[in-house]
């Protein structure tokens, strides 16, 4: 199934999230008067915002091969809000924390949430890499950093059983393919709802091949 344009893409929230569309409503109207004082998404993307923001960032809910981990979601970089605060409207009664650097894009995470009255959502700010450690159940990142440089900053807020939901477009399968073989993963590429030619690069990591191997030869093994 490919969401072709707005009208699809509205029917596909309405028929699997149709509790969350007042919430929806909120965020798209908050955004088009946000975009007007920091430019958030671009215009193009702004005229098409259910296709190319909302129901994009509502699939990673669907996209596991496996049943969704309950608790904490961690969003990398969240920006403008996607696909977090997209998430945080479908799931309210889920922890979210969103991360982001710039502190008016976190001033915008804020009022968000308040408008959208999900009191279950954190926003900090901060970079990843000084992101204090924490356990999360799910981790997303939309086009925030390459998959390496995204491994080597927050691979240490995961588990083995930490779900990874990393939005890619077009390079996703190249991103996977170059990836430093010194991480023990199991990810592969989901074909993207919203984008013909976009990918999602979904699963777990289990460490450092280096640390995973040092802890085998301590344990006997």
């Amino acid at each position: 199934m490919m969401l072709a344009g707005e009208a699809s893409s509205r029917a596909w929230l309405e028929e699997l999230h149709g509790a969350a569309m007042a919430r929806l409503e909120v965020l798209v109207a908050a955004l088009t008067k946000e975009n007007a004082r920091q430019n958030l998404v671009s215009r193009p993307s702004l005229e098409a915002v259910w296709q190319r923001h909302i129901a994009d960032s509502a699939q990673l809910l669907h996209v596991s091969r496996g049943t969704l981990p309950e608790g904490t979601w961690l969003d990398l970089g969240s920006g403008a809000g996607f696909p977090g605060l997209v998430i945080a409207a479908l799931e309210p009664h889920r922890p979210v924390t969103l991360v982001d650097s710039r502190r008016l894009r976190t001033e915008w995470l804020t009022r968000a949430i308040a408008e959208m009255e999900l009191p279950h959502v954190e926003v900090v700010l901060t970079r990843v890499e000084d992101l204090p450690a924490r356990q999360c159940q799910v981790i997303s990142a939309r086009a925030f950093a390459p998959l390496d440089r995204l491994l080597e900053s927050a691979a240490r807020l995961s588990t083995p059983e930490t779900l990874w939901l990393l939005p890619k477009g077009a390079k996703a399968q190249h991103e996977l393919d170059t990836v430093t073989s010194g991480w023990n993963h199991v990810f592969h590429v989901e074909q993207s709802l919203t984008d013909p030619m976009a990918g999602i690069i979904v699963g777990h990591v289990h460490g450092r091949r280096d640390a995973v191997a040092t802890r085998k030869r301590g344990s006997g093994r």
